[in-house]
């Protein structure tokens, strides 16, 4: 029996600990040879882009992809899962709320992997929709004091931060300026649709992790060359995603300063495969492009919860 379970649905039944716990088993997976994903594919129109990610993790019993349209008059995501035995569908699930926790998950899951544990100070550039996850999730994963947040703003960051202050229980400050935002912080995440780089590499400090988010397309950078070429550790979700679409990397790439060989997936930091941080000086990145199976994944968590609950409308079937 499939069911439709709404953006309603799933604000209920979803939680950052289920998301973390979610994308952490998807990586992982992948690193174990026990998944197959498919990089992002887009069908452009003047008016409206579609997007597709597809995969599949049979050792948890789901084939599907997501599907999303970029419009001005708004984005819409939709996640389908099928049972990865039979082919039947499963569920279709709204999925704007789920890809804004999941895209926070994987920095989360990325801090913990690749952070220094002690932790206490961030700074995030962006106070948008996806910047919320993020915070949520860096949250959940170290034991961070203070939270520093820029953004262009000023009114819509000053309510960011008291709403995610109360959610997290962390201090959420804004920032005064971009150097501001670097400077004193333990980790640092960027969450925007920049196309220039937004600091100066040499504002950051020795042990500093990086979580940029926000240059998932060819004209998007966050990222100067001079930060990814302080970093001793490049990690990427998957590395055929990263060498289709991560714009910060790309310029480099293309002028052989930085290699696809050097390039860490974070699933094979998990299962030791591959090194992450190796002492408590060195800068680490985790460049995050967003894969199906990490959208499969927490799905399939949001289905077992939601038939546990009673939740969501059956779809008729022929």
């Amino acid at each position: 029996m499939a069911i439709f379970l709404s953006e309603s649905d799933v604000k209920q039944l979803l939680t950052v600990d289920m998301a973390m716990e979610a994308v952490e088993s998807a990586h992982r997976d992948l690193a174990l040879g026990l998944a197959q994903d498919t990089p992002r594919v887009r069908t452009r129109l003047p008016q409206t882009v579609l997007h597709m990610l597809q995969g599949a993790l049979p050792a948890q019993g789901v084939i599907g992809y997501k599907a999303y349209t970029t419009n001005r008059s708004g984005n819409r995501f939709l996640v389908y899962l099928f049972d990865s035995a039979s082919g039947v569908l499963q569920a279709v699930i709204e999925a704007d709320y789920l890809g804004m926790v999941r895209t926070g998950a994987a920095s989360g899951v990325a801090a913990k992997w690749l952070a220094r544990p002690e932790s206490r100070v961030a700074g995030i550039f962006g106070s948008g929709w996806q910047a919320e996850g993020h915070v949520r999730a860096i949250c959940a994963a170290l034991p961070l004091q203070q939270v520093k947040v820029f953004g262009r703003n000023l009114e819509k960051l000053a309510a960011f931060c008291t709403r995610l202050q109360a959610v997290t229980g962390v201090e959420v400050v804004p920032a005064a300026s971009a150097e501001a935002t670097v400077s004193g912080s333990d980790l640092l995440g960027t969450v925007t649709t920049a196309s220039l780089p937004l600091f100066d590499a040499d504002w950051l400090e020795a042990g500093t992790h990086i979580n940029a988010a926000g240059s998932n397309a060819l004209i998007r950078q966050e990222l100067s060359e001079g930060v990814v070429r302080r970093c001793a550790v490049v990690c990427v979700d998957a590395v055929p995603t990263a060498l289709a679409e991560a714009g910060d990397l790309l310029p480099l790439l293309e002028k052989g300063r930085l290699h696809a060989r050097q390039l860490v997936e974070l699933g094979d930091v998990m299962i030791a495969r591959r090194a992450g941080r190796q002492n408590s000086d060195e800068i680490t990145l985790f460049e995050s492009q967003g894969m199906a199976i990490q959208d499969l994944a927490l799905g399939v968590r949001v289905l077992a919860a939601a038939r546990e609950r009673g939740l969501g409308a059956v779809l008729p079937m022929l």
